[in-house]
């Protein structure tokens, strides 16, 4: 199950990675101002999503990919809570999504750390459980 899961995030990645140019008005328009070269971090940021996510579907490396995609997931936070503030910059979006997504964040953090970094049930768990 813990494979299905690391590939499913894999795929979500990828996916993600790929519409930074398939679409990239959209990660465009998160970019705060006071970020400089808007275009070239998102085409990085969407490659760098491509690779990590590669890298977690066919597991290489992983505890690297797990923490890489979680310095990402943080790296790309400032953005998120800056539309969230602003959701006139993406007047198609709807501004209460814009801020339910933020707590998204953490759980893909969550998901990153259990499928590809530590992921071992916790022994407080394993005790209850067991008793």
């Amino acid at each position: 199950m813990k494979t299905f899961f690391r590939i499913l995030l894999g795929v979500l990645f990828v996916f993600g990675g790929i519409m930074h140019f398939v679409n990239p008005e959209f990660y465009l328009a998160m970019m705060p101002d006071y970020l400089p070269l808007h275009q070239f971090l998102v085409d990085l940021s969407g490659v760098i999503e491509i690779i990590l996510g590669l890298m977690a579907i066919f597991a290489w490396r992983p505890k690297l990919t797990g923490i890489a995609l979680i310095l990402l997931l943080i790296a790309v936070f400032p953005a998120n809570i800056h539309v969230a503030l602003n959701p006139e910059l993406m007047p198609d979006a709807d501004p209460v999504m814009l801020l339910v997504r933020l707590p998204f964040q953490a759980l893909f953090m969550i998901w990153t750390y259990l499928t590809l970094i530590g992921g071992d049930t916790p022994k407080s768990f394993t005790k209850t459980a067991t008793a």
